[in-house]
C-alpha cells in the first residue's frame, strides 16, 4: 500500500470512527453511567470486533450479501430490532452510582457482535474495502484492518471519556433521565439511514 493511500485510509478511518454514530453513542452513555475504565471492555470489542470485520469482508463475506439479498434485507430488521431494544435500555439505564444493580456495561464480546448489527459498522467496512484496498489482497485487507484498529480505539475513547466527563453532573435524576432519553432519541435517529435507504 503506497503512501498516499495509506494517508487516504488513515483519514477515512478517522472521520468515520470519531463523527456520531451507535457505537460512539452507546461509549458516551456507558462512560456516563459506569465510567470509562468499566466501558475499557467495551471500547476494546468495538476497536477489534471491527477491524476483524473490516478483514472478514475483504476476504469475501460481502460477496455473500451480494449473492444473497435476503441475508441483507434480514440483518437490516435485525440490526433495527435489536438497536430500539438498546434505545430503550438507554432511556431506563441505571444511575452513576449504581443504584440499579442489574445494569451492566457491555462486555468485549457483546461490543465485538454488535458491530455485526451496527448498519454504521458495515457502511465503514465495505467502503475501506472498496477504496483502500484495489489489490484485493488478504495482506490489504489486514492492513485496512489494522489502521481501522489502531484508529478506531482513540478515537471512540473520546466519546466514553466525554460520557465519563458528565458522570458527576448526571447524579441529579432529572438529569440522568434527560441525557439517557437524549441519547436513546440519538440512537433512534442514527437508524434513519437505514430505513430510508
Amino acid at each position: 500500500m503506497n503512501q498516499e493511500i495509506l494517508l487516504g485510509l488513515l483519514g477515512f478511518a478517522f472521520v468515520t470512527s470519531v463523527t456520531p454514530g451507535p457505537n460512539n453513542l452507546m461509549l458516551m452513555t456507558s462512560g456516563a453511567n459506569f465510567g470509562f475504565a468499566r466501558t475499557v471492555p467495551h471500547m476494546l470489542g468495538v476497536s477489534l470486533g471491527h477491524a476483524l470485520m473490516v478483514f472478514l469482508m475483504g476476504l469475501g463475506l460481502g460477496q455473500v450479501f451480494h449473492v444473497w439479498p435476503v441475508l441483507n434485507t434480514a440483518l437490516k430488521v435485525v440490526s433495527i430490532i435489536y438497536m430500539l431494544w438498546l434505545a430503550w435500555k438507554f432511556a431506563h439505564a441505571a444511575a452513576p452510582d449504581g443504584t440499579n444493580g442489574r445494569a451492566r456495561p457491555m462486555t468485549f464480546l457483546q461490543a465485538a457482535a454488535f458491530q455485526w448489527l451496527n448498519p454504521k459498522a458495515w457502511a465503514m467496512a465495505v467502503g475501506a474495502i472498496a477504496a483502500y484496498a484495489p489489490d484485493q489482497t488478504a495482506t490489504s485487507y489486514a492492513i485496512v484492518a489494522i489502521v481501522f484498529c489502531a484508529t478506531n480505539l482513540p478515537s471512540v475513547s473520546i466519546w466514553a471519556y466525554g460520557g465519563q466527563k458528565v458522570r458527576a453532573f448526571l447524579t441529579n435524576p432529572r438529569r440522568l433521565t434527560l441525557f439517557n432519553w437524549t441519547m436513546a432519541g440519538l440512537l433512534v435517529l442514527s437508524l434513519l439511514p437505514v430505513l430510508t435507504h
